[in-house]
C-alpha cells in the first residue's frame, strides 16, 4: 500500500476542523446553512491557509442531502464524490493551464446547463490570478448574471493581479496566516492522531519556520518524522532542517559585545559549515534583536510576548541589560533592510559577514552614545568615533569637537549678496591660490644697490610663468581692449564686467619675489602653477557673448523668456552692457516694450553676474531699403522681412501677386 501523506490524511473535512480563518468559517457556515449563495466568491491569501479546503468544504456544505446545513454530513454520496473529486456538478480548474480565451468559453457553456445530480454547481478556479485578461473579460457577464443554482470560488495568493471589475462582482475573503501558537497546537494535534511522542521545543521550532503556513508546517513535520524514530526530538529537527540553535546566536552576540572580530568569523564559519538556512538565520536574527529590544525597554513584563520558554527567555533578558536601547534599534533596523540584499547577493556569505562585522563595530561606524552600559574599554578594541564638521575660517580659533554649534535664534535667511560682493569674497583667494599673495599684501623692500642678475632657469618654463622684473614695465588696459592674459585675476574668471584700476607706482616698482625652479620638475611635464592656473580657468569660464545667446536659447526652451528671436538682432558687448540694433521697425517696437526690455536686462545680469544695461538701436532709414527716389514703392519680395525670411530658411521667392480682395 502507498504511503498517504500527512497533509492528504488529515486534510479538514469540516469547517470545525479547519485551523485558524474562524472569521471566514462562521460566514460560509452560515451562507449554507441560510441557503444564500453568491455569484461569486474570491479567496486571497499566502499559500497554505486553507483557501481550497475551505472552497472544497463549502461545496459539500451546499450539495449535501442533509443542505441546507451549516456542516456536511461526509457520509452520503455527495458528499464523498466532493472528497475524491468525482463529483460531476463539483469542478476543480487550475488557472496555470486553463488560462486561455478558449477554455473560458467552453467554461461559459457548460455552466448553462443545469446540475445533474447535486443542488449547486461548483466551479472552484485555483490559482485564479494566472487566467489572461481576455479570459477574465470572456467571465464577466457569467459572474454577474450566473445562471441559477452555479456560483465561482476564485482562490489566488496575487489579488491585486485581478481586473477590478472581477473584484467588484466577488465577495472577497482574505485569509491570515496561522499564528505560531495555532499553528504549534495544530501540529501537536497531529502528532497525538498518529501516537508519536514529541517535545514542546520542537514543534514550536516548526511552527516558526513554517511562518503561518498550516501546508508548510505539515510537510516539515513530514520530513522530519521520516529520519526520526518514534519520538520527535528539537535536536532532529535542527539537524534535518538545517536551523540554527539558540547556543548560536549566544555566541554571536557574546561576540558583539566583545567586538571580538574572531569569534564572529568563527560563528559564521559554523553557519557555512552545517549548511545551515541563510534565510531563516536572518528572520530569527531580526526576531532576536526585537526580542532583546522588548526585554530591554519593558523588563519583565515582555516575556509572555517573547513566544520563547521561560528560562530561555530569563536569559536573553540578562543579555539585553548589558546593551543600550539605541544600538539594539539600530542593529534591528540594519538586520531588517539586510536580509533581501544578503539572500539575493551574488556573494551571500561575504553580504552576511559584513552584515556581521557591521552589526559589531556599529558603536565605532555610527556615533551611538553609550552603546554598551557596562562594558570596559579593551585593548585592542576600536574605539567609538565621532564625527564632527570641519570648522570654516572664522572659526579657527574655536576649539575643534567640543560639539555642536548653538542653534541661533533668528531664523531668517541670510541677505541676499550682490554680484559685486560675490567677486570680492572667492576670487582674491584663488588668485592667492595660483600665483601667491598680491603685491599690495607684500611687505614692502627696499631694492638693493647692486641686486644679482638673474639665473637662467635650468628647466624650460613656460613664458606665462616668468614674473615680471622691476625694469619691464607694466601696459595698462586700453578703453577698448582687454588684457590677453592676466594670470588669476578677475577679468579672466569673467566676475567683473570693468577694468582694474592701475596698481600705483610704488607697488608696481617693488621687487617680487622670484619663484625658485622645483628641483624634482622634468622637462616636458606640466608644472603645479600651471596645473592650478588651468584647473582655475576651466572652473571659472569667460563670460562671452555667445555664451549669453546660449543661456538666453535654454530660457525660451524653458518657457522663461518673452522675446525667443535674439539672435536675429545685431548684438554687441560693450562695458556697460548690450546694443541691441534692430533690422527692422518690427523688431524694434517690439523690443520697445518696457517689460521686456527689462527681462533681457535680467536675464543678462543673471548671467554676467554685473549690472548690464539694454540700448535699443533703431533700424536705419526707417526699416525701409533705400530706393532710387524719395517716393519710390517697395516691391514685396524686397521688403526687410521677406528678405529676412528668404535669409533664414534659405527660400527663393517663385511668383508676387496681388491679394485677392474677399
Amino acid at each position: 500500500m502507498s504511503h498517504i501523506q500527512l497533509t492528504a490524511k488529515h486534510r479538514p473535512q469540516t469547517f470545525a476542523q479547519v485551523a485558524g480563518q474562524e472569521e471566514i468559517r462562521a460566514i460560509l457556515s452560515r451562507t449554507a446553512a441560510q441557503d444564500r449563495v453568491a455569484a461569486a466568491y474570491l479567496f486571497s491569501g499566502t499559500r497554505g491557509v486553507g483557501k481550497t479546503t475551505l472552497a472544497r468544504i463549502f461545496a459539500k456544505a451546499l450539495n449535501c442531502v442533509t443542505a441546507p446545513a451549516a456542516e456536511p454530513c461526509n457520509k452520503c454520496h455527495h458528499c464523498r464524490q466532493i472528497t475524491i473529486g468525482s463529483a460531476p456538478d463539483v469542478a476543480e480548474i487550475d488557472g496555470a493551464s486553463n488560462r486561455g480565451i478558449e477554455q473560458a468559453r467552453r467554461l461559459k457553456e457548460d455552466v448553462g446547463y443545469a446540475p445533474l445530480e447535486c443542488r449547486y454547481k461548483v466551479i472552484i478556479i485555483d490559482e485564479a490570478h494566472m487566467l489572461t485578461k481576455e479570459a477574465f473579460n470572456a467571465l464577466l457577464k457569467t459572474m454577474e448574471e450566473p445562471p441559477p443554482r452555479v456560483t465561482f470560488i476564485m482562490a489566488t495568493t496575487e489579488p491585486h493581479k485581478f481586473p477590478a471589475t472581477i473584484i467588484s462582482r466577488s465577495q472577497h475573503y482574505v485569509f491570515k496566516m496561522l499564528p505560531q501558537a495555532g499553528l504549534q497546537a495544530h501540529l501537536e494535534r497531529i502528532l497525538d492522531l498518529e501516537g508519536r511522542v514529541y517535545e514542546p521545543a520542537a514543534t514550536a521550532l516548526l511552527a516558526r519556520r513554517a511562518a503561518g503556513s498550516v501546508r508548510d508546517g505539515m510537510s516539515l513535520l513530514e520530513q522530519v518524522l521520516t529520519i526520526s524514530d518514534q519520538a520527535l526530538r528539537l535536536e532532529d529537527v535542527r539537524r534535518t532542517l538545517g536551523l540554527a540553535g539558540g547556543e548560536l546566536f549566544q555566541r554571536l552576540i557574546q561576540a558583539m559585545r566583545e567586538q571580538d572580530c574572531l569569534a564572529v568569523h568563527d560563528v559564521l564559519g559554523d553557519l557555512l559549515r552545517e549548511g545551515l538556512d541563510l534565510g531563516f538565520f536572518l528572520r530569527e536574527l531580526a526576531g532576536l534583536w526585537r526580542n532583546l529590544f522588548l526585554l530591554r525597554q519593558v523588563g519583565n513584563k515582555a516575556l509572555p510576548l517573547l513566544e520563547l520558554p521561560e528560562e530561555e527567555g530569563r536569559a536573553w533578558l540578562a543579555v539585553a541589560a548589558d546593551l543600550s536601547p539605541t544600538y539594539i534599534h539600530a542593529a534591528w533596523q540594519i538586520t531588517l533592510e539586510a536580509q533581501r540584499k544578503v539572500l539575493t547577493s551574488l556573494e551571500p556569505a561575504q553580504s552576511l559577514e559584513m552584515l556581521l562585522l557591521n552589526l559589531t563595530y556599529l558603536p565605532a561606524l555610527v556615533p551611538l552614545d553609550g552603546a554598551f552600559s557596562d562594558k570596559p574599554q579593551q585593548a585592542g578594541s576600536v574605539r567609538p568615533v565621532s564625527f564632527s564638521p570641519k570648522p570654516s575660517d572664522k572659526s579657527t580659533k574655536q576649539k575643534i569637537g567640543v560639539g555642536p554649534e548653538p542653534i541661533p535664534t533668528d531664523r531668517s535667511p541670510p541677505p541676499r549678496q550682490t554680484w559685486r560682493e560675490r567677486s570680492q569674497q572667492f576670487p582674491r583667494s584663488l588668485s592667492e591660490t595660483i600665483q601667491g599673495p598680491s603685491e599690495a599684501d607684500q611687505p614692502v623692500q627696499a631694492p638693493k644697490s647692486a641686486p644679482p642678475p638673474p639665473s637662467p632657469p635650468t628647466s624650460p618654463v613656460g613664458p606665462s610663468l616668468r614674473p615680471p622684473t622691476k625694469d619691464e614695465a607694466v601696459e595698462e588696459p586700453t578703453t577698448g581692449t582687454r588684457p590677453s592674459t592676466v594670470e588669476g585675476s578677475e577679468q579672466q574668471l569673467g566676475l567683473d564686467g570693468g577694468y582694474p584700476p592701475p596698481a600705483p607706482a610704488s607697488a608696481r616698482n617693488v621687487q617680487e619675489p622670484r619663484p625658485q625652479p622645483d628641483p624634482n620638475f622634468i622637462a616636458g611635464e606640466e608644472s603645479p602653477l600651471q596645473s592650478s592656473a588651468r584647473t582655475a580657468d576651466s572652473a571659472f569660464p569667460v563670460k562671452t557673448l555667445e555664451g549669453f545667446l546660449n543661456h538666453y536659447d535654454r530660457l525660451c526652451r524653458a518657457d522663461k523668456a518673452r522675446y525667443p528671436k535674439l539672435r536675429q538682432i545685431e548684438c554687441a558687448m560693450t562695458d556697460q552692457g548690450l546694443v541691441l540694433h534692430c533690422r527692422h521697425q518690427v523688431q524694434y517696437d517690439l523690443l520697445s516694450d518696457p517689460h521686456k526690455l527689462r527681462v533681457l536686462e535680467d536675464a543678462a545680469e543673471d548671467y554676467f553676474e554685473r549690472p548690464m544695461r539694454m540700448e535699443l538701436v533703431p533700424p536705419r532709414n526707417g526699416g525701409q531699403i533705400p530706393g532710387p527716389s524719395s517716393g519710390a514703392a517697395i516691391t514685396p519680395d524686397k521688403h526687410p522681412l521677406v528678405a529676412e525670411f528668404v535669409e533664414q530658411f534659405k527660400a527663393k521667392v517663385v511668383s508676387v501677386e496681388p491679394r485677392q480682395p474677399h
